[in-house]
């Protein structure tokens, strides 16, 4: 019987250390870490783990958040580890699947990490309305503002004695301190 240990951070910055310690201080033979969003579906290393279980040991997560995407994944995952006779510990939320309380804990905690998901997307889905109501648009600001397209244009269309381009689009993009796509994406001209 052994545990097997499984984490996940969001992104590529974030550090799962603190994941990676926790399940090592629960006893865990074996951890797998994942460095994806949450939404994806393709997680090799939870794939992973989940191959390398066997009927009695245990599976560990510090939070349900780190192992499902939804209610719906995490109902699946839950029956797929009882079929295989797989318990399951949730370290910081107290969940240990091999007692019946522990079940029952799972399912209550699993609906709450869906509803407050949800709560959270409706909220920044709102925010990002009430912005746009008041004219505030998020995202990265523009590379290039209309002087800058409009010179980026003339050096693009400017011609030397042969008739030939007298700028490359790499020329341009060197001068406006710019990369080519952004030349080519405010020129619409095709790619040299």
């Amino acid at each position: 019987m052994s545990k097997i240990g499984y984490g996940r951070v969001s992104t590529r910055d974030q550090n799962p250390d603190s994941q990676r310690d926790a399940l090592a201080a629960a006893g865990c033979d074996r951890v797998f870490i994942d460095k994806a969003s949450g939404k994806l579906d393709r997680r090799p290393e939870l794939d992973k783990a989940l191959d390398y279980l066997r009927p009695g040991d245990t599976f560990v997560i510090t939070r349900l958040s780190r192992a499902a995407r939804s209610l719906r994944h995490l109902l699946d995952l839950a029956a797929d580890l009882r079929g295989r006779e797989v318990d399951l510990l949730v370290l910081k939320q107290g969940i240990d699947t091999s007692t019946p309380t522990g079940r029952l804990q799972f399912h209550m905690f699993g609906a709450f990490d869906e509803f407050l998901r949800e709560l959270i997307v409706e909220g920044t889905l709102e925010g990002l309305a009430s912005a746009r109501a008041r004219g505030r648009v998020g995202g990265r600001p523009r590379a290039l503002d209309a002087d800058g397209i409009e010179m980026a244009r003339a050096l693009y269309e400017m011609k030397s004695q042969d008739g030939k381009r007298k700028y490359t689009v790499q020329q341009i993009a060197d001068r406006l301190g710019v990369g080519r796509a952004t030349i080519y994406r405010n020129l619409d001209a095709e790619p040299t």
